[in-house]
């Protein structure tokens, strides 16, 4: 098991890591809509959804791996926001054999956070 941090993407805390890679797949931390100054990039739903996708990507590309390889997502959106627009964004970043995808609704995040999204993705 190896911890994998980047500093080309946002990282949520000292506490874990953005990604462990193991056992041939890499792990990644539950990733918000924020830019790499940790603020939420936007109170829309859809621009945090897309953010939050775009540093999964960062974070896989630094990993040595890429979207095509995510093989389950799952989308902690709070209640009240819309699944179409989820699913909108998340055919943007997976247009051709999407990985499983589970997505809960749950209570609000602090500071405005609409949306984590955490991956299970190939390591090569």
């Amino acid at each position: 098991m190896q911890n994998f941090n980047t500093p080309k993407a946002p990282r949520m805390s000292p506490a874990f890591p953005q990604a462990v890679i193991a056992g041939g797949f890499i792990f990644v931390s539950g990733m918000p809509g924020i830019d790499l100054s940790g603020k939420v990039v936007s109170d829309s739903f859809e621009d945090q959804a897309r953010q939050a996708y775009a540093n999964i990507k960062v974070i896989l590309e630094e990993a040595g791996s890429d979207m095509s390889k995510v093989v389950k997502t799952t989308v902690f959106m709070v209640a009240g926001n819309d699944f179409a627009i989820a699913g909108k964004v998340f055919a943007e970043f997976f247009p051709g054999n999407p990985p499983a995808r589970s997505t809960p609704q749950v209570m609000p995040f602090p500071a405005g956070i609409l949306i984590s999204i955490e991956v299970i993705a190939l390591s090569s």
